[in-house]
């Protein structure tokens, strides 16, 4: 674990060196909130600009390490280790775009949100898929209903349904990123159905065992 730390605390350090070396040149206040357009819309203090993710990402990887050490099922999660680790690495570098579009929008480059945060949301949704697919029951990570979390069979069922859902999610919502404007209304389309479905699903199986056991 102590090589994943150093990854993890690696991304957090790349944030603070990015937020150090732009400081100077940096307006106060920033640009902070795009609307669906790509267009600014709101702003932020310069310190709590270039401070918040750094901040954000370190609380980041304090939960991801202390996570597996802390769940009662912490024997399932070193089942799929390496998937959840993989996740969190994936996590931290989205975030760490976030930071870096946010600086070097402020900087005066000005690339569009509606370029940018669609594919690498497109890319963290499979990431999800990829973890659906491996996870074994646990308390913090993964599809956590009250169904998945009392039948080990509902939660395998749920989550391979994931493992599909957020995978297909993820073309969907890079299709979506060659739209402009409407890559948002793209996004919002795709993940409230997949989340009400699951959460249906998982209920629906619940109810089935129950009844192929009574």
């Amino acid at each position: 674990m102590k090589h994943r730390a150093l990854i993890f605390w690696g991304i957090v350090a790349l944030a603070v060196a990015v937020s150090a070396i732009a400081w100077d040149r940096l307006p106060d206040p920033m640009d902070s909130h795009w609307n669906a357009r790509g267009e600014a819309d709101d702003t932020i203090s310069k310190f709590w600009g270039l401070a918040l993710m750094p901040l954000v990402l370190s609380a980041m990887v304090l939960i991801a390490v202390l996570i597996p050490k802390i769940d009662p099922l912490n024997k399932n999660i070193e089942l799929f280790r390496k998937y959840y680790d993989g996740f969190m690495l994936m996590l931290l570098l989205f975030m760490l775009v976030v930071h870096v579009f946010l600086v070097l929008w402020n900087l005066g480059t000005r690339i569009s949100p509606n370029a940018i945060f669609p594919p690498a949301l497109a890319a963290l949704f499979y990431a999800v898929g990829v973890l659906c697919g491996a996870a074994k029951r646990n308390w913090f990570i993964g599809i956590r209903t009250p169904w998945t979390l009392s039948s080990d069979t509902v939660w395998d069922k749920t989550h391979q349904k994931a493992r599909v859902l957020f995978k297909a999610a993820a073309f969907l919502i890079l299709a979506g990123s060659f739209i402009g404007e409407y890559a948002v209304y793209v996004l919002l389309a795709v993940i409230i159905p997949l989340v009400i479905y699951l959460v249906v699903y998982s209920y629906l199986e619940y109810r089935r065992e129950q009844h192929a056991h009574a």
